[in-house]
Parts: structure tokens; C-alpha cells; sequence
């Protein structure tokens, strides 16, 4: 029975092995682990694999990485660890920093809950929402245009759409607050 390195390790013995026998860019253990750990956390958001894959290894890392060294350790292309870097560093979860004697770019995992958090929520969620808001507002001239037959049914949807967001932009104040910082949503 066989099982990929980003859900568990079925041999630690073998794996620990080789860490010792091969090269540097072998990854320890541990680091596969906390790897799996966040590829499993982006499966959740519906983000790619590759995005949990470079921030696990930022984030275990004890030195900022090169993003070759990225593409060494993790075996992925190096455009999806250059988009992946590039996402990352939009949402505030990574951020480069200089390493002297080096001319490559360097990055290092942001491990602020907080700052995670409200990266997450101004770069992904708050477009999103505002995006649905404007559809929803389209959605209502629309049902009370209609004319149909299935016309009050359609209007009763689309309020229960408009509850759901509004709660959802409650959800959000409430998670900003306990992360101690207001953002607009």
C-alpha cells in the first residue's frame, strides 16, 4: 500500500535514510510533514497544491530560500513555484529578504496568524464578496422585473442569497476583530 508524501509517511525508518545518505535538498521528515500539513489546509480554501507545497517549506525552513532551492526540494515546475511566490507574496504570507553575498531573491514564511489571516481575507475574500455584492444587486433589478410565473420564488432565492452574504460580511467583522484589526468588508 503505497501513500504520497503530502498526506503521510508510511516508513520513517526508509525516509530517514535517505534524508541521511542523499543530499541537501532532501527534505527531512518533519519537513514533509508540516508540508502535508499545509497542503491539506489549501486543499480546503480550493487553492492548488503547490501554494500549501512552498509555504509548508518556507514556513519549516530555517533559511530563506532561493526559489531554485524551492524547485530543488519540492520537485515542482519552476513557473508553479515562481506563480505560486507570486500569489504568496500578494496575500502577505511570504516575503523576500536579502541574503548577502547572493544576488537571487530569497523568501521567508510570514508566521503571524494575523497577518495570514487578514492577507487572506483583503486578497481573496473582500474581492470575492464585493464581486457578489454587484451580482447580487444585478440579481434583484432582475427578479423584480420578472415576470414569470416562478417570479416571487425567484425573489425569495435571491433574498436568502443576500442573508447569506450579509452574514457572511458579519462572520468577517467578527474574525477581524479577534485577529485585532478592522478591515473594511
Amino acid at each position: 500500500m503505497s501513500s504520497s508524501p503530502q498526506t503521510s509517511i508510511q516508513d520513517p525508518e526508509q525516509l530517514s535514510q535517505k534524508s541521511t545518505n542523499s543530499n541537501s535538498d532532501q527534505l527531512e521528515i518533519i519537513q514533509r510533514e508540516v508540508i502535508a500539513l499545509f497542503v491539506n489546509g489549501v486543499r480546503v480554501l480550493g487553492l492548488p497544491k503547490s501554494i500549501g507545497e512552498i509555504y509548508g517549506l518556507l514556513f519549516i525552513s530555517p533559511d530563506p530560500l532561493a526559489l531554485d532551492v524551492i524547485v530543488s526540494k519540492l520537485e515542482i515546475s519552476k513557473g508553479s513555484v515562481s506563480q505560486g511566490l507570486r500569489f504568496l507574496r500578494n496575500l502577505g504570507a511570504v516575503k523576500p529578504v536579502y541574503v548577502s553575498g547572493d544576488r537571487r531573491d530569497h523568501f521567508i514564511a510570514v508566521a503571524e496568524l494575523k497577518k495570514l489571516a487578514n492577507g487572506f481575507i483583503r486578497g481573496e475574500l473582500n474581492p470575492n464578496l464585493e464581486s457578489a455584492t454587484l451580482r447580487l444587486d444585478e440579481l434583484k433589478a432582475m427578479a423584480n422585473n420578472d415576470t414569470s410565473p416562478n417570479s416571487d420564488f425567484f425573489k425569495e432565492r435571491i433574498r436568502r442569497i443576500g442573508n447569506w452574504r450579509r452574514r457572511g460580511g458579519m462572520l468577517l467583522k467578527i474574525v477581524n476583530r479577534f485577529l485585532g484589526r478592522t478591515t473594511r468588508v
